[in-house]
Order: structure tokens, then C-alpha cells, then sequence
């Protein structure tokens, strides 16, 4: 399986799982299926609200012998209700305990957004809103506290490496003004109709590696109805997608994961089908050539699906 090396020289698959939306019900059967299938990087979240569930394959894998635990490559996020320092560690341990492993490898913050606590006793995963339906509250806590407090994570040995993931390239300057250790991935949405190329370009020249989510652009947000998944062309079915797939005898898919590998970009697609599984995990096996990757990169229209202010402006900031 092809890596990255991160900054500490730990190596990252190039081709991981996306556990987003994985239904709790099968998720369990997928985790155990896709690490049959070749797959070592998991990418959860307490938000995903499945990690038990996923910790439940992981655990099957192991105990069967199909892998062991220093062989994968076990990510998970902090939600934004957790923000404060004395709730950091705290609900560490409490998403180590649903995936039954001591560690993490990678654990992000998933977004730059702090809002005020939900205890797991009244709501996990707690969500945007306080009252679980229109309530969003802010929390006082700054990204710097919430990153120390993450700090501490790795010197309690409960995580390996630290990410921050949905931040803009000025938050990540920031960041690295104070942090004593630094994100070793940023990780953010990705795709031809978003290419980010800037941001980029300044995290790998800080050397910090980049995970691209939303490989497949509308794709993931169809079901949710998402508006703006109605004002573009599905990248599966695009012309010049299909264009470079046929030249290259590969399924658009691959051809669209390949071309964040190729940029050095890792991935993370998800899919419960076997076969799929195997078409992105095998996305790496062909390269494209630089007017591939110049004519795919020229569909950027600057399209982000996964903007949380779309998500929460229809609701009262306060109570």
C-alpha cells in the first residue's frame, strides 16, 4: 500500500476509509470487510456517531487475525462541543473506549468552531445544536486552548499524531504561532469543482500533510439535498471526467481519487459495495499525465458542498 510521510516520518496510507455516513446498523461488517479488502486508514469522528460500531470491526479484524492493531491506522475528530480543555481528554478516552484501542494514530479537530458543551449522558453525538433541534450556542473556548489541550492527548500517549481539519489557510497560520506540536495533516474538502490549490501548496510547504475529504464532489451530498448539488454536473458523469476514464481504461472514480494522489493529496472514499471498495482502493495503480491533471483542475468553480455557515445561517446564533 502506497504512504505519505508525515513530518515525524510516521507513514499514512495514501488511500484510506471514509467513515461518514456509514449506517450504524452495517458499519461493523463494512470496517471488517474493507480491511479484508486491503484497507488500514479508518477516518471516524464522534460525530459520525458510529465509531462503537466501527470499533466492533476493527476488533473482529484483529481477533481473527486478519490484521493487527499497529497495522491500521486509526483516525477519529473532536467535536466542536468538546472545545473547552477539561472536556478534550475527557471525551478522548470516552471514543478510545467505542473503538476498544489505546490510541489513535491521528485525531483532528474537526472544525475551528467551538459550541457550548452537550454531556454524551444527554446527547451523543450532541450535533450542531444545543437542544438538538434550532439552538446553536458558541462556546467561549479559542482554537489555541482547544489545541493545547489536544497536546496533552499525545503526551498521555492517547494519540499519535494531531490534525486540524476544515481550517483556512490564515487559521493554520495562526495555529502555528503557538502550537508546541505541530498538525501533522490538515485535512478538507477536495475535488475538481474545489481545488484549493493554494492552501495546498502553503500546508506542503509547511509540511503538513494534506487529506482530502468529498473526493466525488456532489456525490456524498446527494442524499442530504443539499442546493448546491443541483447547480453542477455530477464529477462521476462529467464529460471530461469520462474523457480521461476512457483514455485510461479506469472507472472515474479512480480517475478522480488519482488525481489528488498524484497532486500528493491522500484520500479517503467511502462506499459499502465490494467492488467499489476495491476500484478506489486500487485508484493508484495508473498515472495521469500533466494535461490529465491541468484539464481536471481547470473545472474549479471555487464549489464547496460542506460550508457550515450554509448549515447553521437559517438558525438563531443565540437562545
Amino acid at each position: 500500500m502506497n504512504t505519505l510521510k508525515l513530518a515525524s516520518g510516521t507513514q499514512m496510507p495514501l488511500i484510506g476509509f471514509g467513515l461518514w455516513k456509514v449506517p450504524k446498523e452495517s458499519c461493523a461488517d463494512v470496517v471488517y470487510n474493507a480491511i479484508k479488502a486491503g484497507y488500514r486508514l479508518f477516518d471516524g469522528a464522534s460525530d459520525y456517531g458510529n465509531e462503537q460500531e466501527a470499533g466492533h470491526g476493527v476488533t473482529r479484524a484483529i481477533q481473527d487475525g486478519l490484521v493487527r492493531r499497529e497495522e491500521l491506522f486509526i483516525v477519529s475528530k473532536l467535536w466542536n462541543t468538546f472545545h473547552e480543555a477539561s472536556q478534550v481528554e475527557q471525551v478522548a478516552r470516552k471514543q478510545l473506549a467505542d473503538w476498544n484501542v489505546d490510541y489513535f494514530d491521528l485525531y483532528y479537530m474537526h472544525f475551528p468552531i467551538a459550541l457550548e458543551y452537550v454531556d454524551p449522558v444527554v446527547r451523543y453525538p450532541p450535533g450542531w445544536f444545543f437542544d438538538g433541534t434550532s439552538n446553536l450556542r458558541p462556546s467561549t473556548a479559542s482554537i489555541q486552548e482547544t489545541w493545547q489541550a489536544m497536546e496533552k492527548l499525545v503526551e498521555h500517549g492517547l494519540a499519535k499524531e494531531l490534525g486540524i481539519a476544515n481550517f483556512s489557510g490564515s487559521l493554520v497560520m495562526d495555529l502555528l504561532r503557538y502550537a508546541q506540536i505541530r498538525p501533522a495533516v490538515l485535512q478538507i474538502e477536495h475535488h475538481p469543482y474545489l481545488t484549493q490549490t493554494q492552501l495546498i501548496q502553503f500546508a506542503q510547504a509547511e509540511q503538513i500533510t494534506v487529506t482530502a475529504f468529498s473526493s466525488f464532489g456532489p456525490q456524498s451530498y446527494l442524499p442530504l439535498n443539499n442546493f448546491k448539488t443541483k447547480s453542477v454536473t455530477s464529477l462521476l458523469e462529467h464529460p471530461t471526467i469520462l474523457t480521461v476514464a476512457e483514455k485510461h481504461a479506469q472507472a472515474p472514480s479512480q480517475v478522480l481519487l488519482r488525481w489528488a494522489t498524484q497532486r500528493g493529496v491522500a484520500t479517503i472514499p467511502k462506499s459499502t459495495n465490494p467492488d467499489r471498495m476495491t476500484l478506489n482502493l486500487q485508484s493508484n495503480f495508473f498515472d495521469l499525465d500533466k494535461e490529465d491533471i491541468r484539464t481536471i483542475s481547470a473545472l474549479n468553480i471555487g464549489l464547496r458542498f460542506n460550508d457550515p455557515m450554509d448549515f447553521v445561517s437559517t438558525f438563531p446564533i443565540f437562545a
